[in-house]
């Protein structure tokens, strides 16, 4: 095994990647990062019926959106290749029939219908049927069966699998980085499946072979896979070969109630489960995350720094990240969490990089936006940005400076419209028309003096006004507004607003 740090992620691409995978593969990469190593992108397609077009793409775009490109794998050798494994099936027949010469493995010729009929027959007697040292010697195997009935079986084109020869009598002491030390009795274990006979390894064989030949010294990988450590440390044994270490990383569990998250989860409680939009399921992109807030939540989902921090750039997380530090137990995801994360990096942003952003939806809602002044859309968006989560929430906050309301809020017209609430308003028009420069400041100070000298209480000017302007009681400074959409609007929404009440 190579002395340099050597991680790999390994997703099957049999559809959308989960944001499951994306952790496991920021925990990689962080590890890599840290220790100045490799992080490797291997595509596990052994399994051609569960092949999906699209899904390898999808998983190399994925990292690449979220900012952690792997630095070896498909299309960027290093030397080590191919990294898809179907382009590597040629390599794996020699490490079974090794396993076979050495014993460690053996030749299996049960048929599916007689291996059903033991299961059925177990379950009638209340027992687990387990293909092991327990029974190998009773069905039909290489070690049950001479020399000669085995080859004239394997001449006659006979299925037949490659088991491993699990021991028996033998307690296996098994070291996890995150889990410490593992007991395993291996009276319990089967004899696995390792290659078929339409010359394909399965998962357990193939995984150990390209770890080993790719020299990887670390697999970080997911809890569901800790049932399978046992046959992966015997295998290194077998071959005589040294194991990388093991860590073990916990599940991301749903939101409320039990179990691992899933699809549906997103679905029922409306928010993606996937980095980028699959079909008709909406990506953590789509829905305007930035892959900064989706890395940092992920990061801290089943992984503790040891301090109160909350917020980590990429670099701090290589920085501050420790296998020792992952918890064994599972990380309850919390989807309001994901959107303050987000709401902390959108505030992050430079008012130039949000109306680069916001600039597209301006076009889709507003006609002739090509003709708003780019410094304007800066002052609004420097004027909304705070209540905003995502850049999608601008249009919601600011819709009024580009388009006058059209239906005034319910609640808010019964509430602040008043028999002497048009002249009011219609002296004010006045007082608008008067001011020499429409800014911000100006109207503000002449609107407060008028309010003074006609002895007017605020509430009666200036509630009214914000709803006639906006729609609604909400919005920033109503000065800051009224100088964005300038006079002729603010006077001509005044208008309009009367007319209507009255």
């Amino acid at each position: 095994m190579s002395e340099k740090v050597r991680v790999r992620f390994a997703p099957s691409p049999t559809g959308p990647l989960h944001i499951g995978g994306v952790r496991t593969a920021l925990f990689n990469y962080l590890f890599a990062k840290k220790h100045g190593g490799d992080f490797v992108l291997r595509i596990e397609d052994t399994d051609q019926n569960r092949y999906v077009e699209g899904a390898e793409q999808y998983i190399i775009d994925a990292l690449n959106w979220c900012g952690i490109p792997f630095d070896e794998g498909v299309g960027k050798d290093g030397g080590y290749g191919p990294y898809r494994q179907s382009e590597r099936k040629h390599l794996y027949k020699q490490y079974a029939d090794e396993l076979l010469t050495n014993g460690k493995a053996y030749y299996a010729f049960d048929t599916s219908e007689k291996l059903d009929f033991h299961r059925k027959d177990h379950e009638a007697k209340g027992k687990t049927f387990i293909y092991n040292w327990h029974n190998r010697l009773k069905l039909t195997n290489s070690l049950s069966l001479s020399k000669e009935e085995v080859q004239a079986k394997l001449d006659a084109g006979e299925d037949y699998v490659v088991r491993f020869k699990s021991p028996q009598d033998k307690k296996l002491v098994l070291t996890d980085i995150v889990r410490g030390e593992i007991h395993i009795d291996t009276n319990i274990l089967d004899d696995k499946v390792l290659f078929k006979s339409d010359g394909m390894p399965t998962y357990h064989l193939a995984n150990i072979v390209d770890d080993h030949l790719m020299e990887i010294s670390h697999v970080i990988r997911g809890e569901e896979w800790l049932p399978s450590l046992a046959l992966h440390q015997q295998l290194y044994d077998a071959f005589g070969w040294d194991a990388p270490e093991f860590a073990h990383l916990p599940l991301i569990m749903k939101p409320v109630g039990k179990g691992k998250l899933s699809k549906r989860d997103g679905e029922k409680l409306g928010f993606p489960v996937f980095p980028l939009s699959w079909g008709e399921s909406t990506g953590y992109r789509e829905e305007g995350y930035f892959p900064e807030a989706v890395i940092n939540f992920l990061a801290l989902l089943g992984w503790n720094p040891g301090t109160e921090q909350e917020i980590f750039s990429l670099s701090e997380l290589v920085e501050a990240f420790d296998l020792e530090r992952v918890n064994k137990s599972g990380a309850r995801f919390d989807p309001g969490k994901t959107k303050w994360y987000n709401q902390h990096y959108l505030q992050e942003r430079s008012v130039s990089e949000l109306t680069d952003l916001f600039l597209p939806i301006i076009r889709e809602k507003v006609l002739d936006s090509d003709q708003a002044d780019r410094s304007s859309i800066e002052r609004i968006v420097s004027l909304v940005k705070e209540r905003a989560v995502f850049v999608s929430d601008f249009w919601e906050l600011a819709n009024y400076f580009f388009i006058a309301p059209s239906s005034y809020n319910e609640k808010a017209s019964k509430k602040q419209w008043k028999v002497d609430t048009a002249e009011i308003l219609n002296q004010l028009v006045s007082v608008l028309e008067g001011v020499q420069d429409f800014s911000s400041e100006n109207v503000e100070t002449s609107v407060k003096s008028w309010i003074s000298e006609k002895e007017l209480s605020f509430g009666k000017v200036m509630p009214p006004l914000r709803l006639v302007i906006v729609g609604d009681m909400k919005g920033p400074h109503i000065f800051d507004i009224l100088e964005m959409i300038g006079r002729k609007e603010s006077i001509d929404r005044i208008q309009r607003a009367i007319a209507h009440f009255a």
